[in-house]
């Protein structure tokens, strides 16, 4: 949310209008310092601005009399023009890792949990998702209609073991500054059957959707998924 909810909200409303009311916004607070530092805000009120952030969102779209107050941003005395397609406004999916604090977040604020691929692993999602229902239960929200995806889920599919290594140890790796090998455990990265196992097993773990990313070769490889994974995937018993 370094941008601010009024320049945010004005640009969801514009994709909303223009893709016809299929717009999902996904918010995080983002993990980088630096980021935060180059825009003069503290890292340390990330959560705080997050929170605020996504109530003023809503209360852009809504465009009613009822403009939301807080410490950090106000609606009051702004009306957005011209307004969302999707009313009161487009779903909000919150990304959160699975801390306690953030899942409680995404069932307090949210329409959906955007979980991270690469922080996460099928039994660790599992237990997070019923987590979230379970707090959704106690707030009285209708888990039906709660929705959840995995994002940053880095990807690549290729039958030559040794490029799927070079993806692993010479792009992904350094990108994260983490291990290879726990990277290779978890994430879609080499053979087609292994890349359809990782991402079944998050299927069996409730997953909904998988945002995929793609390490290199981005188009290529989108396609190299449909042509070889996702079969696999649709051979699978329900």
């Amino acid at each position: 949310m370094l941008r601010g909810p009024a320049a945010t909200a004005k640009i969801l409303a514009a994709i909303d209008l223009l893709s016809g009311g299929r717009l999902v916004v996904g918010l995080g607070p983002g993990s980088s310092a630096r980021d935060y530092e180059l825009v003069g805000v503290r890292f340390e009120e990330r959560w705080k601005r997050l929170d605020e952030a996504v109530q003023t969102l809503r209360a852009y779209w809504r465009a009613d009399d009822v403009a939301f107050e807080g410490t950090f941003y106000s609606s009051a005395g702004f009306t957005l023009a011209p307004t969302p397609v999707q009313r009161p406004g487009p779903p909000i999916w919150i990304g959160s890792w699975g801390s306690a604090a953030g899942l409680k977040r995404v069932a307090r604020l949210a329409d959906g949990w955007l979980a991270s691929g690469y922080n996460t692993t099928p039994e660790l999602f599992a237990q997070a998702w019923l987590d979230v229902q379970a707090e959704l239960t106690a707030r009285g929200r209708d888990v039906a209609q709660f929705q959840n995806g995995i994002a940053t889920m880095w990807c690549y599919v290729t039958e030559d073991r040794a490029r799927a290594d070079a993806m692993l140890g010479d792009v992904l790796a350094p990108l994260l500054n983490r291990p290879a090998e726990p990277l290779r455990a978890i994430l879609p990265i080499g053979s087609a059957e292994e890349c359809a196992a990782k991402l079944l097993a998050y299927e069996h773990a409730g997953a909904q959707r998988v945002f995929l990313w793609p390490l290199a070769d981005e188009r290529a490889q989108l396609e190299v998924f449909r042509e070889r994974v996702v079969p696999l995937l649709d051979a699978e018993p329900t």
